[in-house]
């Protein structure tokens, strides 16, 4: 071989080895686990698209749309979301065996946005044992944020217990001397929330004069609410999602009681609660806020309500505005695409895990100004900010400072 042709051998045979080592890198640099590969991420879902808690289901037809948004403008670092939702009926039974269909059967990366108190504690050990993300579940309650004995388990909202306290603040502030009955569902949600307003009200927890509860079975809880009234009591917290709220914001005002009105963030929806319970039966209800409301006219100009409004028109059309349930969708579902895309060619359960507790200073189009994400590996309470609002006309109003509910470390 001459001088010419070995230089040109050689050559090639280093640029052939560059490419092999720059290719081998590249693989080495992509990680996988069940549910994930180089064109798809899937992505499990329960929610209860049938049963009392129905009204929640729109929750996750807006993340199905949002999905199909983010795939249509080229997915997640070229991989397109596979979204799979089933109906778990707001049943604790029925939400471990559509999670086991997931995880065994349809064999998704994670689960996202399993919605409710009671299916998401009846799935969480099992999830947890099988290590696999049970990622920004729909409710508040305390112990989906408790890292140390649930690692694979995240909230996304603000804490119910945090509400209860603020709630109770409020009242105390307002109404020292007031007389306080307690409606609340007879669940982890209404015990939870029941719990953070009795530690919040310290040693003026004997304001409480009656508490009572109801279970999701029921199909009306007017006999509770009569009750209630007859303690005498002249502060009223209601602890209830939304069809046992809208219902008792009407029987209250019905039976001519004028309560101070407390009601759970959870059941505040104005298209699901507050028309229905009747606007004129809702004026002056108290709750908290921590994302715009869509039909205040001060977002109007507002960049992030706009994308959210557009969205609506295009690739949600069957969702109401009003809605706050549609809002909260879009919202939860911004928020773990932003995992995703941290998380980038490492698509393995650990890892989405671990960009879930490193969330900095994120928000989305729909947070009220000032309300942030921020996660960490002993926080794993991404949303700790609630700011007071009061239903006014046909609308919520947000007045006060955000309140600061941090529970996290």
């Amino acid at each position: 071989m001459n001088c010419r042709n070995f230089l040109r051998t050689a050559a090639l045979s280093s640029a052939a080895f560059a490419f092999l080592a720059f290719s081998t890198s590249a693989n080495a640099q992509k990680k996988y686990d069940t549910g994930a590969s180089d064109t798809e991420i899937k992505i499990g879902n329960i929610i209860p698209y049938s049963g009392p808690a129905s009204a929640y289901g729109i929750i996750g037809k807006m993340e199905e749309a949002y999905f199909k948004m983010i795939n249509d403008q080229g997915g997640i670092n070229g991989r397109k979301i596979n979204f799979v939702s089933y109906d778990d009926a707001y049943s604790p039974a029925k939400a471990v065996e559509q999670t086991r269909k997931l995880v065994e059967s349809d064999e998704v990366l994670f689960v996202f946005g399993p919605l409710g108190t009671p299916s998401n504690t009846a799935i969480l050990k099992y999830l947890n044992a099988k290590k696999v993300p049970q990622l920004f579940v729909a409710t508040g309650a305390t112990k989906f944020g408790e890292y140390k004995t649930a690692p694979w388990t995240m909230g996304w909202q603000p804490a119910y217990q945090s509400e209860g306290r603020i709630f109770a603040q409020y009242a105390i502030s307002e109404k020292p001397n007031g007389k306080i009955a307690v409606f609340y569902q007879n669940d982890d949600l209404g015990k939870d929330m029941l719990k953070g307003f009795k530690d919040g009200l310290g040693d003026k927890a004997s304001m409480i004069v009656a508490e009572d509860s109801y279970e999701v079975s029921e199909p009306t809880i007017d006999s509770h609410i009569v009750k209630l009234k007859a303690s005498g009591a002249d502060i009223f917290i209601s602890i209830s999602t939304p069809k046992f709220a809208a219902q008792a914001i009407k029987k209250v005002a019905e039976i001519g009681w004028k309560p101070m009105f407390f009601q759970s963030n959870v059941g505040s929806s104005v298209g699901a609660v507050m028309r229905p319970a009747g606007i004129e039966n809702s004026q002056g209800v108290l709750s908290l806020a921590y994302a715009k409301d869509a039909l205040d006219p001060q977002w109007d100009n507002d960049e992030g309500m706009k994308k959210y409004l557009d969205f609506l028109a295009k690739y949600a059309p069957f969702a109401n505005k009003a809605e706050s349930s549609a809002l909260y969708g879009y919202g939860q579902a911004q928020t773990v695409v932003q995992v995703l895309k941290q998380a980038g060619d490492d698509l393995t359960r650990a890892n989405i895990m671990k960009q879930a507790a490193s969330l900095k200073d994120f928000t989305t189009d729909t947070l009220l100004p000032g309300v942030k994400i921020n996660t960490s590996a002993t926080d794993f309470y991404p949303i700790e900010q609630l700011r007071m609002m009061r239903f006014t006309g046909e609308k919520w109003d947000v007045f006060g400072p955000p309140i600061d509910s941090k529970l996290g470390g």
